[in-house]
């Protein structure tokens, strides 16, 4: 909802504030003084192409501000923030949003959203969430097939939700089912090349048999035995001072003699016990170590070029797995998870048969999801035509028939089988048309407002504004136009630039932009009217005369009936 809004050196109009809040706001004033720059200045606020032409003469720059009211969590303060800006919370729920707009008369502009620049797209896709205008130049809210189709759902209530969420649930199985299909089908060549390589990779590498941790063993290994001989000198010249086989002394037995000449004496010296205590340690070990010096030596001569040469050849055959697959921890990796995979691919046929089965099941389902949905569409459609119709005549649009087409759909998707054309015959015997092009720029208006009305139940809308709603009536059917304006200002707030006061009297807020002239410049401002202010340009609106005291008291009357209308 707009709470209020700012215009600048924009057209005629100097400095001007517009108190707007609730309910039905109507604009007038007289022809020249600048009351569709009210939509102009909106039109900027939304997002629409500035126009330096717009710039009030010797000003520099129009500048427009407005403050909207919003949810404080709803998708408006999503998006703002998104584009860097905020808004300021209120509490219970809402919070202000505030917008602006510059435009030079150079044509440069900018934009501010939430106290941030923004660019003038951000502003235009708050558009949609924020206000819907309704004017003779100004394309229709309903203009796409997809706007049209989607008013008729929301009008059809429960049982459009209802049939459309099932055609939703069977469209979304139908498709999965169908694009699994259709992949495993179309790369089925691809798919039985993959089996092919894959089975001659697990042939390699169930041959290889590779072991975790092999390669590092066989390294060792190798290692070892190139350089065998030198290994053998070693432990020989070792073991030899350990525990020689020759009668000279070795380690082992000068521990032993060293050891009997303590024990002799042990009896009379702790200390000295508790050294040949640690001298036999040292035998023992040393005797330990002898012993494995020898099984070394054994299992070294049992070693010999051809082992070496084995552990070569294996070595090559891990390197030729590693090369293929990356390491051989990859191959190991493969040949657990190939096989899982290997038959997967090769089930194929069974899995086509499956799923064929499968999509014919849900495209049934589809079907019959499809049909309801139609259903409900055409009988909901039904009821909006005769709606719209009906609300029609009472705007002086009285041999008008709007209908709601549903046709099969070229293009089924997501939302179903079905195309919505809102088309409207002027006149008996006219061919049906797309509202849009089925009525004249006077009409447009109306039938919007009527297709408004009857909607706005069940597709609420903010913010309306009607610019000229009542171009070509007058009398009995602009009161029913100002009727209907108030009937939907219960549900949305709505604007409406108007030139009747039989418009005029049904809104709540009554706003006139007033002309000014110093002689040289004309500049215009506005004014909020209650009272006798109202009944006056009520007066003025009627018969060109704000003190016509017949005026005046046909503007009473005009003012009690809208009253009674709240």
């Amino acid at each position: 909802m707009i709470e209020e809004m700012r215009l600048r050196d924009l057209g005629v109009i100097a400095d001007a504030t517009l108190p707007i809040g609730r309910g039905f706001t109507a604009i007038t004033g007289e022809t020249g003084a600048g009351k569709t720059m009210v939509v102009t200045g909106l039109g900027l606020l939304l997002g629409q192409r500035a126009d330096s032409g717009a710039v009030r003469s010797g000003a520099a720059q129009a500048a427009v501000e407005g403050v909207w009211l919003v949810p404080e969590d709803g998708p408006v303060a999503a998006r703002v923030r998104e584009a860097g800006g905020d808004v300021e919370p209120l509490g219970d729920g809402a919070a202000e949003l505030y917008l602006g707009r510059t435009v030079s008369s150079e044509g440069r502009g900018r934009a501010t959203v939430g106290g941030r620049t923004a660019p003038a797209g951000v502003l235009a896709d708050l558009a949609d969430d924020l206000v819907v205008v309704h004017g003779q130049s100004d394309q229709l809210r309903l203009r796409s097939a997809f706007a049209q189709r989607d008013a008729l759902d929301r009008f059809g209530g429960d049982a459009v939700t209802a049939a459309r969420a099932v055609y939703r649930s069977a469209w979304d199985t139908w498709r999965e089912l169908d694009a699994e299909l259709t992949t495993l089908t179309a790369d089925r060549d691809g798919r039985a090349r993959e089996a092919e390589e894959l089975r001659a990779a697990i042939t390699e590498i169930e041959a290889a048999a590779p072991i975790a941790g092999e390669e590092e063993d066989l390294a060792r290994r190798a290692e070892r035995l190139a350089n065998a001989e030198e290994l053998r000198i070693a432990a020989v010249s070792a073991h030899a001072v350990l525990s020689s086989d020759d009668d000279g002394p070795d380690v082992v037995v000068l521990l032993a003699e060293a050891r009997r000449a303590l024990e002799r004496v042990a009896s009379s010296d702790a200390e000295l016990a508790s050294i040949g205590e640690q001298i036999a340690d040292l035998g023992y070990r040393a005797t330990d170590i002898a012993v494995a010096l020898s099984g070394y030596l054994a299992d070294l001569d049992e070693s010999g070029p051809h082992e070496l040469a084995a552990v070569d050849e294996r070595r090559g055959v891990l390197a030729a797995l590693a090369r293929a697959h990356g390491s051989v921890d990859a191959a190991i990796a493969l040949l657990e998870t190939g096989s899982a995979r290997l038959l997967e691919l090769d089930d194929d046929g069974d899995r086509v048969e499956r799923l064929g089965v499968q999509r014919d099941a849900a495209a049934a389902d589809l079907d019959a999801a499809a049909e309801a949905l139609t259903a409900a569409r055409l009988e909901a459609a039904a009821r909006l035509g005769a709606a719209v119709t009906e609300e029609l005549h009472a705007l002086a649009l009285p041999d008008a028939k709007l209908t709601v087409e549903v046709t099969p759909s070229s293009t089924p998707g997501a939302h179903g089988r079905d195309d919505v054309a809102i088309l409207l015959a002027p006149h008996p015997g006219a061919d049906p048309r797309p509202v849009s092009r089925g009525a004249s720029g006077g009409e447009l208006s109306r039938v919007m407002l009527a297709i408004e009305v009857v909607i706005a139940g069940v597709d609420p809308v903010p913010t309306f504004v009607f610019d000229e709603v009542d171009a070509g009536i007058g009398g009995a059917a602009a009161i029913e136009v100002g009727r209907r304006l108030a009937r939907l200002a219960e549900s949305s707030q709505v604007i409406a630039v108007t030139h009747l006061a039989q418009v005029a009297a049904f809104a709540g807020n009554h706003l006139t932009v007033v002309k000014g002239n110093d002689g040289a410049v004309t500049a215009s401002s506005v004014r909020r009217l209650e009272g006798a202010e109202r009944e006056a340009e009520m007066a003025r609106l009627l018969s060109g005369l704000s003190d016509s005291d017949a005026a005046l008291t046909h503007a009473r009357e005009l003012l009690e009936t809208g009253r009674g209308a709240h």
